[in-house]
């Protein structure tokens, strides 16, 4: 099990922690990357990170995982391995978090939240919301990375493996845009507009 100083080299030595400026999915803008698929693409890495997530929440007796598409996709599919239980995703559909694809859960059934990044709380938060309008009960929220270094509130048991207080800028506000660098979006999905 690694502790947060060895999580931080790992992120740093496969080059998933980058340097710059970054405008988040949020639409706030850092000069810190956290991109956990460059994590997630070696699948030792992937399963002893889900393996670690899991055990945070051994003894909250979750019956499926359920992450946001596209980050997080890997998060729950470790994480479920781990815990001996099912790994879905949710997808935006005409503007919400859904489950898809065929996806569904039993009312009652008690599900696990994970992320890969959490910086604002807002994508988690929409995936709680699909899986409790799924009839489903959300008993934990996982992540890889905690970007708040922790402010983000949710109303469960909430881990992450790595939190950070890392800080992020409106963008009317960044100093990296008062000094005129150019913002990188990266990630899966459009960035609110700050």
């Amino acid at each position: 099990m690694r502790d947060e100083r060895a999580l931080l080299e790992l992120f740093e030595g496969t080059g998933a922690l980058l340097r710059g400026h970054f405008r988040l999915t949020s639409g706030l803008h850092s000069e810190v990357y956290l991109q956990c698929a460059l994590v997630l693409q070696h699948p030792s890495y992937a399963g002893e990170l889900g393996a670690q997530l899991a055990d945070a929440f051994r003894g909250a007796g979750a019956e499926a995982v359920v992450a946001p598409a596209i980050g997080g996709i890997l998060v729950a599919h470790e994480v479920a391995r781990a815990l001996g239980v099912r790994g879905l995703f949710t997808e935006r559909e005409d503007g919400r978090m859904r489950l898809r694809r065929g996806f569904s859960l039993r009312g009652g059934e008690r599900v696990l939240v994970v992320e890969d990044v959490i910086t604002t709380g807002g994508s988690t938060r929409e995936v709680i919301r699909a899986v409790e309008e799924a009839g489903a009960k959300v008993v934990g929220v996982g992540a890889l990375v905690d970007r708040s270094g922790g402010k983000a509130e949710f109303s469960v048991p909430r881990t992450a493996l790595l939190s950070l207080a890392l800080p992020n800028y409106p963008p009317e506000s960044c100093p990296l845009c008062a000094r005129g660098l150019p913002a990188v979006k990266l990630g899966s999905r459009p960035a609110t507009e700050g």
